[in-house]
């Protein structure tokens, strides 16, 4: 009997393509493959081809820039520039791409006209930083030379330079801008806003060396800043400083202020000072000249203020024109404080003592009337508040307060001691008594339309007044000095110790004179202070008064004003 063994048979699996490990393998080969590539790749930006990538991406900046807006010009009130912008270039670069090699880098400073080891020197000071100023506001041909070095490192802007026509004659009015053309000083600064503009913004390809390769499209435009007008009349404001200097100079002085007014309109035609400065050339500046004295510094002003005292006298019931005062023995004695005249003047009208100057006279008028008659009349007049022209610092001066005020201070307020007040505000009172008693606010900028003023006086006070300051200035008197040839001239002539932190100077004084011409037409009020005249001719009347003639007689024929009939038909 044969065995059969059982049979067994092994089945496999159908052959469909490479294993898994196989394929496993395959794309694991495959990745490794690309990533070697792309680390070949960068590999070979990076090192190999650096150079040539980093030329081509800064060959191809492409940037959003801003648009400067052009600053708005100042003028007089008729057209002429006070103060104008002008296109100029600032090179600045970047120290990490200037060449290290002293000749080129000499090369450059002589380019740019300046020391080379001043060059050399802030270069390493800012060698890690990416940006440093090479020279800032440059004309466009002074920049060329450096420019046309085509020096790595070396970029440009365009920028804006202020320049002031009239220099040192209007710098205090004016004011200037900083490196950034923005205002600093004067109207630059109160009306920098309105001045400045708006800038604008473009996108644009630039290439490495900060040069336009194409202007793409304009995001936002420019507003250019808006041009201010004045009130001045730069005719009159030459003239004004030229023989305000002239005062100061022959007299030794540590300065003077004039300022000049439009009696119909309030407007300010001339304002000077001295010392003054030149705001093209901001080395030479002095911070004594930087200020606009005649409208911010206060002072006392002494005897100008006695026809303002006495229009709020005549005002009452108390004092009229035929008033008569007795001034003997030429002083008296208020709270134990002595008063006095030059000389015993006796028995006086009030227009005897505005001739004379009597403080003695004005002391016992002041005395006659209720404490605060003569303050109210000085507030009325803007006295003790700021003027309101947007000056940056304008002075308000100041009034002794009214609760508790002594006897002695009313009286030395009736003749302008123990109050303060500015040019400005000065000139501005003294239009009450050229406009028929209406008081004008003074004005910087040319007006539109002229305005009415405030009534602070009737229109006969302030006729009365000028009939007695006229004869003030007439020969022999003390203003003689302001009187002007064909024209009638009413004026009042002002002595004051300087006042300091120890109290009153005994050798140092301010001489005023403040007048109104023509009197038979009021067209300007002027006012001329003399800052510490040294010698003996300190008085108002014989360093304030001839400045006041000689101003206001050229305004007169350059404003075509007519001589008065009463001078042509004698």
């Amino acid at each position: 009997m044969s065995r059969e063994r059982p049979s067994t048979s092994t089945r496999r699996p159908p052959s469909t393509g490479p294993s898994g490990r196989g394929r496993y393998v395959f794309m694991l080969t495959l990745i490794v493959v690309a990533l070697g590539a792309l680390v070949g790749r960068i590999v070979y930006l990076n090192v190999i081809d650096r150079d040539f990538l980093q030329n081509q991406g800064d060959a191809r900046t492409l940037r959003v820039e801003p648009i400067k807006a052009h600053r708005g010009m100042i003028t007089d009130r008729n057209g002429d520039p006070l103060a104008i912008s002008t296109p100029v270039v600032t090179l600045w670069a970047n120290p990490q791409e200037l060449p290290s090699d002293p000749i080129q880098l000499a090369t450059l400073a002589h380019a740019l006209n300046m020391d080379p080891e001043t060059l050399e020197s802030r270069v390493e000071r800012y060698a890690d930083h990416e940006f440093m100023y090479l020279r800032r506001r440059m004309t466009p041909e002074a920049a060329q030379p450096a420019l046309a070095l085509d020096m790595p490192g070396v970029y440009s802007k365009d920028e804006y330079k202020r320049y002031y026509p009239s220099g040192a004659v209007t710098a205090q009015l004016v004011g200037v801008t900083n490196i950034d053309d923005q205002g600093q000083e004067g109207l630059e600064l109160a009306y920098n806003k309105y001045l400045s503009g708006q800038p604008g913004k473009r996108r644009v390809l630039k290439d490495r060396k900060g040069r336009l390769v194409r202007d793409l499209h304009l995001l936002k435009d420019a507003k250019p800043g808006g041009d201010l007008t004045l009130s001045i009349d730069l005719r009159l404001q030459y003239m004004a400083y030229r023989e305000l200097k002239k005062a100061v100079d022959k007299r030794n002085a540590d300065g003077g202020s004039l300022v000049m007014m439009d009696a119909r309109s309030g407007e300010v035609l001339a304002m000077v000072n001295l010392p003054s400065y030149n705001p093209n050339n901001r080395a030479s500046i002095d911070a004594a000249g930087l200020r606009n004295q005649a409208i911010t510094d206060a002072i006392e002003p002494g005897s100008v203020m006695k026809p303002l005292a006495m229009s709020a006298a005549l005002a009452t019931a108390k004092i009229d024109t035929d008033t008569v005062i007795d001034t003997s023995p030429g002083w008296m004695v208020i709270d134990g404080y002595t008063i006095s005249d030059f000389r015993n003047y006796g028995k006086l009208t009030p227009g005897g003592i505005l001739l004379h100057s009597s403080n003695i006279g004005m002391s016992h008028i002041a005395l006659k009337l209720d404490k605060d008659t003569i303050w109210q009349q000085y507030r009325e007049l803007g006295l003790g508040q700021a003027p309101g022209t947007g000056f940056p610092g304008e002075g308000s001066g100041s009034l002794p307060s009214l609760y508790g005020l002594s006897r002695s201070a009313q009286a030395t307020m009736a003749y302008g001691y123990g109050i303060s007040l500015t040019p400005l505000q000065l000139a501005s009172a003294y239009t009450a008594l050229a406009n028929d008693g209406r008081r004008l606010r003074p004005s910087l900028l040319k007006r539109s339309s002229p305005q009415l003023g405030k009534q602070v006086m009737s229109p006969k006070i302030a006729h009365e007044l000028l009939e007695m300051m006229e004869k003030i200035v007439q020969p022999g008197a003390g203003g003689s000095r302001a009187m002007v040839e064909g024209y009638r001239i009413a004026g009042k002539t002002g002595t004051v110790r300087k006042v300091t932190d120890g109290g009153y100077q005994q050798k140092a004084y301010r001489g005023l004179f403040a007048g109104i011409a023509p009197v038979s037409d009021p067209r300007i009020v002027t006012v001329v202070m003399i800052d510490h005249p040294k010698g003996d001719a300190y008085y108002g009347g014989l360093v304030a008064a001839p400045v006041f003639g000689r101003v206001v007689g050229k305004a007169l024929r350059l404003l075509d004003v007519p001589p008065d009939q009463q001078e042509m038909s004698e």
